[in-house]
Parts: structure tokens; C-alpha cells; sequence
């Protein structure tokens, strides 16, 4: 046995994950695609305030398209991530909020973005560093 053999972490499977990320037909990379997607990310970012509407949402994820939002909404809606509630108003109000399921991605989501946020002067002098070769 090698040394890399002795301190090589056991896989994914080995720990037990019921998915396999890097195989192209595991269904935990669609789930995956949405929650770190561009604006899914931020949609989830944005309702661990409280609940928003669709017009709230837009204006507060700069740069996102009604498009944009609207499927990344459906698709957190789909995963179990996010709550869509009708009310019986004229017209129908419509409000998004995160689930239990949700508040949990989403408080993950917070952590990286967090982590982002702190280190980001790092990233930013690596980023000016490659840029002067």
C-alpha cells in the first residue's frame, strides 16, 4: 500500500450518500443545479428574510429576468425548496416562501455566501495577480 492509498478519503458511496455527483444520471445533480444556480442561489438568499412576491423577488436580485426568476422559482418549488402560495384576492396576489426544506438549503447557501463575503479580498489580489502575467 502506497501512501496516497492510506490517506485517501473514502468515497461518497462508501460514507454512504445514496447518489454518485460525478456520474452524468445521478437526479442529485439537477438538485444540485438548482441551488447553486446563479439566481437560484439568490432566490434562496432572499427568502430567508421572509416571504416576498414575484415583483419583491425581481427587485431585489439585481440583473435577474422575469424569465430568469420565474423558472428558478418553479424549479426550488419543485425540489421542495420553496412555497408558492395563491391568495384570493383580485387580482390573485402571489407569494414565495421557503419551506422547512428550504430554510435548510438556504441556510447553507448563507454559509458559502458568507465564507464568499469574508475572502473575498483573497480572491480579488489572486484575480489582480493572474491578471499582470
Amino acid at each position: 500500500m502506497n501512501v496516497l492509498d492510506a490517506i485517501k478519503r473514502p468515497s461518497r458511496a462508501q460514507k454512504g450518500y445514496k447518489g454518485d455527483l460525478s456520474s452524468a444520471d445521478c437526479p442529485s445533480r439537477g438538485v444540485l443545479d438548482h441551488v447553486t444556480s446563479r439566481w437560484g442561489s439568490l432566490v434562496l438568499m432572499v427568502l430567508l428574510d421572509g416571504a416576498h412576491r414575484f415583483s419583491e423577488l425581481r427587485r431585489r436580485i439585481g440583473g435577474v429576468s422575469e424569465k430568469m426568476l420565474a423558472q428558478s422559482l418553479r424549479a426550488l418549488e419543485g425540489d421542495g425548496f420553496v412555497l408558492r402560495t395563491v391568495y384570493a384576492t383580485v387580482p390573485p396576489q402571489v407569494e414565495y416562501s421557503l419551506t422547512p426544506l428550504g430554510l435548510e438549503v438556504a441556510t447553507h447557501i448563507s454559509g458559502l455566501t458568507c465564507w464568499i463575503e469574508d475572502n473575498l479580498p483573497k480572491v480579488m489580489s489572486v484575480r489582480a495577480k493572474l491578471e499582470l502575467r
